[in-house]
């Protein structure tokens, strides 16, 4: 698939703009940083996850001193022509549109637009804490199956009744606090469940993809480099563990068992990739992640989607940059620098980005 046209009003830095990239290949964005490259790429991907992937909340996106952002993406999915529009409101609901018919709910707008996306802060991923692994996951899976997004809301609401109905007991578990819990009990354990099997299945086939991408990054050949394990915080049945923890999660008033307490572990070469891989490996390893997945998404999907790279030639040794530039996927690559980027990227069209304002090649503004 590919993005015909964005249009942004009032979204971060931007007043107004349209851009249209090229529907195949590599579109570079340039400028100085905070000139506006990455926001135009978080509005793209903004439709594949209805989020930031830079982790900022909902009312930052909005322009300073603005009630409102518009965002509109004219595309083509394997032929069909897709017109997609957010409003993101400050006071009351954002609120969606496809092929300009209003959508009941948000999330039936997921899947109209794939998009993978990897910035400078998914280093952390590798090194940083489980939640930011159980996102990668969750992330991937709604690219392959929209319908995830509705078990994950539904992971978090349970999990916040559950939680709120333990910090009510005081520490002290009464029958008619028993009684309650066993009913978000046999929930959690139902959602629960079937969210941590997708995760694994998920896992099982996303290995050799990440495998063979960081193969290809670090120019290496052999047996595989990269491990990824799912890890359950529990053990058998997750109804009878949360039975068996109830009495240390009324007294620590939280829910100590279940997915929101999963990770992944990651390993390069048998170690463990976040403590004892360098730097470098561990950026070469979350662009294997994004990658990997992105492999698995369009064989699934049977389009590619958006490849959304932010800064990324800044954070690698110039091997893997030269590596990246010659193995990056078929379709179509937004790809922002402030800096120079390798002579072998097979740049198709170029944008310069400036104070909010897109700059076509060395046109007037967008």
């Amino acid at each position: 698939m590919f993005v015909e046209q964005i249009t942004i009003a009032d979204f971060r830095n931007y007043v107004l703009a349209e851009f249209a990239p090229a529907p195949n290949g590599v579109t570079l964005l340039q400028g100085e940083n905070g000139a506006g490259k990455t926001n135009l790429l978080e509005a793209v991907a903004y439709f594949a996850t209805l989020r930031s992937f830079r982790g900022a909340p909902a009312g930052s996106l909005v322009r300073n001193g603005q009630q409102q952002a518009i965002l509109r993406a004219k595309a083509d999915r394997a032929g069909r022509a897709l017109l997609v529009e957010a409003e993101l409101n400050l006071a009351g609901r954002d609120r969606f549109r496809l092929n300009r018919q209003p959508l009941r709910r948000n999330d039936d707008v997921l899947g109209a637009v794939l998009a993978t996306i990897f910035s400078p802060d998914d280093i952390e991923v590798i090194k940083g804490g489980p939640q930011l692994r159980r996102d990668y996951l969750d992330d991937l899976l709604v690219s392959l199956r929209p319908k995830h997004h509705a078990a994950r809301a539904e992971l978090e609401r349970v999990l916040k009744q559950r939680n709120a109905l333990l910090r009510s007991a005081n520490g002290v578990l009464r029958p008619n606090v028993a009684g309650v819990l066993d009913v978000w009990d046999i929930k959690l354990a139902s959602v629960g469940e079937g969210l941590a099997q997708e995760r694994e299945s998920l896992v099982s086939y996303l290995r050799p993809e990440v495998d063979l991408a960081y193969r290809r990054l670090s120019n290496a050949g052999g047996a595989a480099a990269i491990g990824l394990h799912y890890e359950r915080s529990w053990a058998g049945p997750l109804l009878e563990a949360l039975h068996a923890s109830r009495a240390e999660d009324i007294r620590r008033a939280v829910t100590s068992s279940g997915p929101q307490r999963d990770d992944v572990v990651i390993s390069v070469h048998g170690l463990a990739a976040r403590m004892q891989a360098s730097q470098g490996e561990q950026r070469s390893v979350a662009l294997a992640l994004r990658l990997g997945g992105h492999a698995l998404v369009t064989e699934r999907q049977g389009t590619s989607p958006v490849l959304l790279l932010d800064d990324v030639f800044s954070e690698l040794d110039p091997s893997r940059c030269v590596a990246l530039a010659s193995c990056l996927p078929e379709g179509q690559t937004l790809l922002t620098a402030a800096g120079p980027v390798p002579g072998a990227l097979p740049v198709v069209e170029r944008a310069q980005v400036r104070d909010g304002v897109i700059y076509p090649g060395r046109g007037e503004p967008a």
